[in-house]
């Protein structure tokens, strides 16, 4: 055998090789550079993170233009359950309340779960609701009591937002020294306008349908409504304030039929996981570096949802390793 044809061999088995060590180790073809074909990213996120989940997919895709995310929004409790009982695969989950991860989704479906943003409660509203000349940080309670005024809110057992609201109610007649104003507001409300996640209500109160809805910050700014800040030991959104919170509390539905669980108030804080069913996990892995990132930071703050920099979680010994750096120990 001629050294050409001996050297055209060892080239040739050396890239059989190489390939095949890409496939043992679960590397996708792709990474090689070489007839990189298009792949899917699965993200269920909570409705209000449906605008700084879409800026990051943007972002996420310029750098991986072969990849399509496939983003679905529901209520956190709504999105837990598509993995833990639908049985539906999912790359990156990111939940508005980090104690759905915890409570319906861990340790039977994900290893970890990683708090990196913060939010607050309060009512958004339009130029045309009713009574908006009036409504303010001390008469808002009594504003939305008037017979003709209609305020909304999300569904409790399928929304943080929800189970927040009551909260904030609770927190309200605390603050203000006002005995049984929260169990008045609810009687008004009377589950006329009650949704499955908050941003289902939005279309509401644009249609003048509703007057008022609770909602968080974030999602008042990103859609350029109207909103009233409430004080601070009543919003959700001050770390500072979390024995204040824990006086309010409401029961929600639990993982089984018929099984509920306690929430108590506590302040806001967002977390993201990597389910186990992920049909993708190396692109998860990347897409939540990303979130986690000073980029990701900048849209998360952008968005009005304060980061939480440095993040936190409480299975650090579980993260992947790429994601161990943005992590303090």
């Amino acid at each position: 055998m001629s050294a050409r044809w001996a050297l055209a061999l060892i080239v040739i088995s050396g890239l059989v090789l190489v390939v095949a060590l890409m496939f043992a180790s679960g590397r996708p073809a792709q990474e090689a550079g070489q007839g990189a074909g298009p792949r899917e990213l699965i993200v269920f996120h909570a409705g209000s993170l449906s605008v700084p989940f879409r800026d990051l997919s943007e972002l996420f895709t310029h750098g991986h233009p072969n990849v399509s995310v496939k983003a679905e929004a529901a209520g956190s409790r709504d999105t837990a359950r598509k993995v833990s009982d639908l049985g539906r695969r999912c790359d990156v989950l990111g939940s508005a309340d980090y104690k759905v991860v915890e409570n319906l989704l861990m340790p039977e479906f994900a290893d970890f779960n990683i708090r990196f943003a913060t939010n607050c409660m309060g009512i958004a509203y339009t130029n045309a609701s009713r009574m908006a000349d009036k409504i303010g940080p001390e008469s808002w309670p009594d504003v939305l009591l008037e017979p003709d005024v209609a305020f909304g809110r999300s569904d409790p057992d399928s929304d943080p937002c929800g189970y927040r609201t009551v909260m904030v109610f609770q927190l309200a007649e605390r603050h203000y020294g006002r005995p049984a104003l929260a169990e008045r507001l609810e009687e008004k409300h009377d589950g006329r306008f009650i949704r499955p996640k908050e941003t289902d209500l939005l279309a509401l109160l644009e249609a003048g349908e509703i007057d008022y809805m609770f909602i968080y910050r974030s999602v008042a700014r990103q859609h350029g409504l109207r909103f009233l800040e409430l004080p601070d030991d009543v919003n959700l959104g001050s770390a500072e304030l979390a024995e204040v919170y824990a006086a309010a509390q409401m029961k929600v539905t639990g993982k089984e039929p018929g099984e509920f669980l306690t929430r108590v108030g506590a302040p806001i804080v967002y977390s993201v996981t990597i389910p186990k069913n992920a049909p993708s996990p190396d692109l998860a892995e990347e897409y939540v570096a990303l979130l986690l990132s000073p980029e990701g930071q900048r849209i998360m703050d952008g968005n009005g949802q304060a980061p939480i920099v440095p993040p936190v979680t409480g299975e650090y010994d579980r993260l992947p390793a790429s994601l161990k750096p943005f992590f303090e120990r």
